[in-house]
């Protein structure tokens, strides 16, 4: 996600609340473990982090094994909380799908259409993972919120000072992790008022392919969907917004999202460098673009690992991180519980415009 403007040097010696916790979670953190996870949320966040960026995932690239070794994972954490599949195949949404070459010799990975004749590309599997918490309130059960993070990365390329697994600690394990803990939570009672469908997406780095086929394909009704809310990159505190347990809202000047979390005691802010555009730069903008108030929660500080090597756990912040996905938790349950909703303020709703500055599709 997003894009890198300065440079890292060195590795940082881990936090050390997170070295207690990866130390003490050796067995747990390993993928396919049948443990439960630990009670106490710090070792538990910290271990699901430790697991999703760890060198057995190698990245989890698009199109590949690992890529599929993640998403069983993430819909094993979801049948543990008791959240409710809503894919196609349990927690799956299958993306049939295709790996092409362009014209600057860079992979894509495309829906396949029906169609599509043979030799147009490699046929390749992929998915979403879906789970969905229904509502309980009456009136409001109808009405659907989605919360969203990627869980691809970038895989394994040309080594950095000898690595060449490219983990995506912060992009965006840490992201994946918030809305799991977000999932676990509101399975966990009360029940919420709406419907809260937990979507983990494949293909951000890609292009999108996830959040796209979602909007294709909703598991939910679109015209029911009142919200949309991203997680990206909340594993390091960023000082423009706050510093350490804040985050920032992208486009918060658009809707009522901001302001409205912000109401309930949230402490998120708006997005402190509008010119990154960072709200044209993850999977809320699709959905945003189809009219639905939708903004990403960050605290990306422009740090150098971004799409490195580097960016592993040892350099998460683990203070931080905890009470960051704290954030995200107490944000779903204020829109899943608001009297209510986000509205797009005037001017606020994006326009597909192509070729424009405003976003194109």
């Amino acid at each position: 996600m997003w894009t890198r403007r300065a440079n890292g040097s060195g590795r940082p010696r881990m936090p050390a609340a997170a070295t207690v916790v990866v130390l003490l979670l050796g067995a747990f953190a390993r993928p396919g473990t049948a443990q439960e996870p630990p009670a106490d949320p710090a070792a538990r966040l910290m271990g699901w982090l430790e697991a999703l960026a760890s060198d057995d995932m190698r990245g989890r690239m698009t199109g590949t094994d690992d890529a599929a070794r993640a998403a069983r994972w993430i819909a094993a954490r979801l049948a543990e909380a008791g959240v409710a599949p809503a894919g196609d195949d349990g927690y799956f949404q299958t993306i049939p799908a295709l790996r092409r070459r362009d014209a600057r010799g860079r992979t894509r990975i495309e829906p396949r259409p029906a169609d599509a004749p043979a030799g147009e590309g490699e046929a390749v599997a992929e998915r979403n993972v879906v789970g969905v918490v229904e509502g309980a309130d009456p009136e409001l059960a109808d009405e659907v919120i989605v919360v969203g993070a990627h869980y691809d990365h970038v895989g394994v390329r040309a080594p950095v000072e000898g690595d060449s697994i490219y983990n995506g600690a912060d992009d965006d394990a840490s992201g994946v992790v918030a809305v799991l803990e977000a999932a676990r939570a509101l399975a966990a009672g009360p029940p919420p008022r709406r419907t809260v469908v937990f979507a983990l997406f494949t293909g951000e780095e890609v292009g999108g392919l996830g959040s796209g086929w979602y909007l294709d394909h909703p598991v939910r009704p679109l015209e029911r969907t009142v919200a949309q809310l991203q997680v990206e990159m909340i594993g390091r505190p960023d000082p423009a917004a706050g510093g350490a347990g804040r985050v920032w809202a992208t486009g918060y000047e658009r809707s009522t999202m901001g302001d409205l979390l912000a109401a309930r005691g949230i402490p998120v802010v708006a997005d402190p460098r509008p010119d990154q555009r960072f709200f044209f730069r993850s999977d809320n903008i699709r959905f945003a673009l189809a009219g639905i108030p939708a903004h990403t929660l960050s605290s990306f500080n422009l740090h150098g690992d971004y799409h490195r090597p580097s960016d592993e756990v040892e350099r998460v912040d683990a203070d931080h991180f905890v009470r960051a996905v704290q954030v995200v938790v107490d944000a779903v349950r204020v829109l899943a519980d608001a009297d209510e909703t986000p509205a797009w303020k005037p001017g606020g709703r994006p326009q597909a415009r192509r070729g424009g500055r405003e976003g194109a599709p």
